[in-house]
């Protein structure tokens, strides 16, 4: 039996960190934390659960070890595990290329503010600086990334410490985390560790604080919101554990709702005062009520659509955020209120019970009828936007479709793409069903690496993945593979994967002629065809093609019955306009216009289809 190794308080520390899962992909950087994580599972030389290749003194609980096809990916299973679960996620990967390739995920973790820490290998100590095969400065390349916590173990002692420091730094602050261990760390025995001069010894203790404004603030905050005649919400994922809390003081303000696109699956979308996405994605309800409020309080969002928010000057404004660096982050600000969202929408509950006088309780009901009118009205659009002929498939239709389909206890991941904008605009989650995705850096191939993650935290739930051609082409290709790998160990075998397959980069497409007046360049734009109900029969798989808007219904009940994993190819429209909501949309259309005029007879389709869709936004201005 060998000695205990560094590698071995490795797995110790992770477990004692609560961790169950490590994303990842082997190399030679890490081939001393593989053996361990091998080791903690009881597996001896080539076997995958045998007994042998023990360590003296050393019990472990497993922490299984979870391949993905590519580092990128296995990044991205640590950020949906992060985002499903609220815990850590972790990711490993060696040294030079293998580290290269996490920085994608890991700025998907920090620009959506989730825990997230990565194990990379580096070189032997004795080689760096010599120009070594695969050396490079690993600190430097993720210095912003991982500006919170990123440093290199350079003794057997530091370890532990480190990596307490790490996932301390990744809850407290809920960004990614960097632990660089070189090789010949990771293989040197363990030390015993007293406190002394030089050694820190640390624990593996973290607890959230509770975080709330002062009295003052809170009085401040609650008169700007009495005085308002016309309030509305933006609610975003930091409203996740306070939706209750949200849903109470708006009917207490008689204020409508809008969302940002990470707060989505917060707010129950079915409730009458209820207005949707906000943004360039969002619903007309979410326009009008941003534009024409006359208080604004943001609860737990940072979202970036600053040209969708109420003009400045127009509307005064309270936030409430736990991260007190994003309050005025998007918007000028009157009061912000640093603290947990339900306790703080609880204690400003109790202040504004005297709800302003009776004047200003009667024109916050005409506010929420009119509210309550726009909301009917978007509704009805949206219906009528997914009937709209195309060809030959309108991609608004096959996720309406998905509505009163969708199992109660799903888990929905989205890929970024034009089939956000349907997501958003589309679906009604039930209540309890989470749905995620690259938010704030917008990455594609993300939905699939994700629903894996979520399917390993919740083998007894199905998963729905949404992804267009093109981010399937990305990544979600190569990861159906270990989605074919992994499915027969599922309690609930239903994974099914939605593919937008229009053969164009759509989102893409429809910034460039909205934002430039620029026509469609083929040569950037085209994605090839490619078989994706054939490739998943292949796999051993479900492949079910979709031609027609007819076999929508049947395509989705018959993948949501499978016995397996299924792929859903539907052959979609491009030429579906990305409209934004008006007015917003009205002042894209000449530059729209113009540049499908430009593309010929080529544009004549979406020339139509983007005429249908502004006037039926123009019937109901």
């Amino acid at each position: 039996m060998a000695d205990r190794l560094v590698a071995d308080v490795m797995v110790e520390r992770l477990k004692a960190w609560g961790v169950s899962r490590v994303f990842g992909y082997s190399g030679d950087g890490i081939n001393g934390f593989m053996g361990a994580l091998r080791r903690s599972a009881g597996g001896g030389a080539g076997s995958a659960g045998g007994s042998g290749g023990g360590v003296a003194g050393v019990e472990f609980s497993a922490v299984e070890f979870v391949q993905a096809r590519h580092e990128e990916t296995a990044a991205f299973m640590a950020v949906g595990h992060a985002k499903y679960t609220g815990q850590v996620g972790v990711v490993t990967s060696t040294q030079g290329p293998g580290a290269v390739h996490l920085l994608n995920g890991l700025y998907d973790a920090k620009l959506d503010s989730v825990p997230v820490v990565a194990i990379i290998g580096q070189q032997s100590r004795s080689v760096l600086g010599s120009a070594y095969m695969q050396e490079i400065d690993l600190l430097t390349l993720f210095k912003d990334v991982a500006a919170q916590f990123a440093q290199m173990v350079s003794t057997p002692e530091q370890l532990p410490m480190v990596l307490d420091r790490a996932f301390r730094t990744a809850l407290e602050t809920r960004t990614p985390c960097v632990v660089i261990v070189p090789h010949d760390i990771q293989s040197a025995p363990a030390p015993e560790l007293d406190q002394e001069h030089g050694i820190v010894v640390t624990a593996p203790e973290w607890q959230p604080a509770r975080v709330l404004p002062h009295e003052d603030d809170l009085a401040r905050a609650a008169d700007v919101l009495r005085a308002g005649s016309k309030v509305a919400f933006l609610v975003g994922q930091g409203a996740k554990n306070a939706q209750a809390e949200v849903v109470a003081l708006a009917e207490q303000l008689n204020a409508g709702i809008a969302t940002s696109l990470l707060g989505k699956p917060h707010m129950d979308e079915s409730l009458p005062f209820a207005a949707g996405t906000m943004g360039h994605l969002g619903s007309t309800a979410s326009a009008h009520l941003m534009g024409n409020c006359d208080t604004l309080l943001i609860i737990g969002s940072n979202d970036p659509w600053t040209e969708f928010y109420p003009k400045p000057g127009t509307a005064r404004a309270v936030q409430v955020d736990i991260d007190g660096r994003k309050v005025g982050n998007r918007y000028p600000v009157e009061v912000g209120l640093v603290g947990d969202a339900a306790e703080t929408l609880g204690l400003l509950a109790d202040l504004l019970e005297d709800g302003g006088g009776e004047p200003q309780a009667e024109a916050r009901k005409q506010w929420r009828v009119e509210v309550e009118e726009q909301v009917r009205s978007w509704r009805s659009l949206s219906e009528e936007r997914s009937r709209v002929p195309a060809s030959p498939v309108n991609p608004e239709l096959v996720v309406r479709e998905l509505n009163g389909r969708l199992p109660h206890n799903a888990q929905v991941s989205v890929d970024v793409g034009s089939c956000v904008y349907w997501y958003a605009r589309q679906l009604t989650l039930p209540p309890g069903v989470p749905a995620h995705l690259s938010g704030t850096l917008a990455s594609m191939g993300c939905s699939v690496p994700y629903g894996i993650a979520a399917k390993l935290a919740r083998p007894d739930r199905p998963v729905v993945a949404l992804a267009g051609d093109g981010a399937m082409q990305m990544a979600g290709i190569a990861e159906l593979v270990t989605v074919a790998h992994r499915w027969r160990q599922w309690q609930d075998p239903r994974f099914v994967v939605c593919v937008f397959s229009n053969r164009d980069l759509a989102e893409v497409t429809w910034e460039q002629r909205e934002n430039e007046s620029e026509p469609r360049f083929p040569a950037s734009q085209e994605i090839p065809d490619f078989p994706y109900a054939g490739y998943a029969e292949l796999l051993g798989l479900t492949g079910i093609r979709v031609d027609s808007p007819e076999q929508l219904a049947g395509a989705w009940d018959r993948a949501l019955a499978a016995d397996r994993p299924a792929v859903i190819e539907i052959l979609t429209d491009p030429d579906v306009p990305l409209l934004p909501p008006f007015p917003a949309g009205a002042e894209k259309l000449d530059d729209m216009r113009s540049a499908l005029s430009a593309e010929g007879g080529s544009g004549d389709g979406a020339a139509a289809l983007l005429e249908t869709y502004a006037g039926q936004e123009e019937s109901r201005s």
